[in-house]
């Protein structure tokens, strides 16, 4: 019997899948070429200023990965951005532009610390489980507003979330009239059963640098959401409503639950953001502590494409980035950090429309 029907059957499949493979890798490239072109650009500048750029970024890996104390600074930088950059990316799965990260952060670290602080007499195996809950249900409530809000009444989440941002922030500045150390802008120190083990007390090679344990919950957080979003019906339902809302919900979701579990789930996971500066690092809550890490989630969310693992990836190399800055700050300009994640993000967002052209003319 001749076989060559069935290889006429089957090539068609085996073509398919072809061109998927070279779709998958072609969009995993965009990222990678962001930042080629990025630092590519950035030489540009230190070169205008009269610098060498193979010698400033030749510093700027010797500050972040040529020792074990810049190792721990990197990994200290990108553990929060893990936890930002998957409630952003999460966010964008279902449709949603999380924009109150900063806020959800920022209030989860005050109820780690308010948690910590009050029940410091418990043991550490009850007491550093209830500070990490604790940042994630303050997290997820504060982002149920909007997502409520959305779910119920279509109340925008980007004009709400942004303004639930100023709001957490008052209201943390509110109640730390009763709970501050007097003359400061910080609580007190949380039990010992709630702090969080360094790095270093693993590997001493990273001693000094404050990277906590916090980084391991992050890439657990992260493992868990790539096993929500892709191994789960309720992940396949926040998927569709972010491809297509309206034949979702003609398929049998409910959109408003969809978009209400979205939003908690984000909020929870960057509630978590907290737990590395209270719990691992400072061991306190202190006004100010977050510095915009909620707001470049963002970035690292579209770096990484959405995905969790390339969310890690991108936490990673912008962590390299913030502190790399403080090696080269005596070279070239403070700014010059920042003007280079900005071209990391336009690069990222261009060249991926561009790429998605490409891809579908594979198809």
């Amino acid at each position: 019997m001749s076989l060559a029907p069935a290889a006429d059957v089957a090539s068609p499949d085996a073509a398919l899948a072809a061109a998927t493979r070279r779709q998958a890798w072609l969009r995993g490239l965009a990222p990678l070429l962001a930042l080629l072109l990025a630092f590519a650009i950035g030489a540009l500048f230190i070169a205008a200023i009269g610098e060498n750029p193979l010698e400033i970024y030749g510093l700027m890996l010797q500050g972040t990965l040529g020792s074990g104390y810049g190792i721990g600074m990197t990994l200290f930088k990108a553990t929060p951005l893990v936890f930002t950059g998957l409630a952003v990316a999460l966010g964008f799965r279902a449709g949603l532009f999380n924009i109150g990260v900063e806020g959800q952060l920022y209030l989860g670290a005050f109820a780690a610390a308010m948690t910590g602080t009050w029940l410091a007499h418990l043991p550490a195996p009850v007491l550093l489980p209830l500070c990490v809950l604790a940042a994630a249900l303050a997290g997820g409530a504060w982002a149920a507003i909007p997502g409520a809000l959305k779910a119920r009444f279509g109340a925008h989440e980007v004009i709400n979330t942004i303004m639930l941002n100023f709001i957490a922030f008052a209201i943390v500045s509110f109640c730390g009239r009763w709970v501050f150390q007097t003359a400061t802008v910080r609580t007190a120190e949380i039990g010992a059963g709630a702090q969080l083990a360094r790095l270093s007390d693993f590997a001493p090679a990273l001693r000094g640098s404050p990277a906590n344990l916090s980084l391991l919950i992050a890439l657990v957080v992260a493992a868990l959401t790539g096993v929500l979003l892709f191994r789960t019906r309720l992940g396949y339902e926040l998927r569709a409503v972010g491809l297509n809302a309206p034949a979702a919900e003609y398929g049998g979701v409910r959109l408003g639950r969809a978009q209400l579990v979205a939003m908690v789930l984000s909020g929870a996971i960057a509630g978590l953001g907290g737990t590395n500066f209270v719990l691992g690092y400072k061991h306190f809550f202190e006004l100010g502590f977050s510095g915009g890490v909620g707001f470049l989630g963002i970035a690292v969310a579209l770096v990484g494409r959405n995905q969790p693992l390339g969310v890690v990836l991108a936490a990673l190399v912008f962590g390299v980035l913030s502190h790399g800055g403080l090696a080269i700050n005596q070279r070239v300009p403070k700014e010059f950090v920042e003007i280079l994640e900005a071209i990391v993000i336009l690069l990222a967002i261009g060249l991926q429309q561009v790429v998605e052209r490409i891809a579908r003319r594979l198809a």
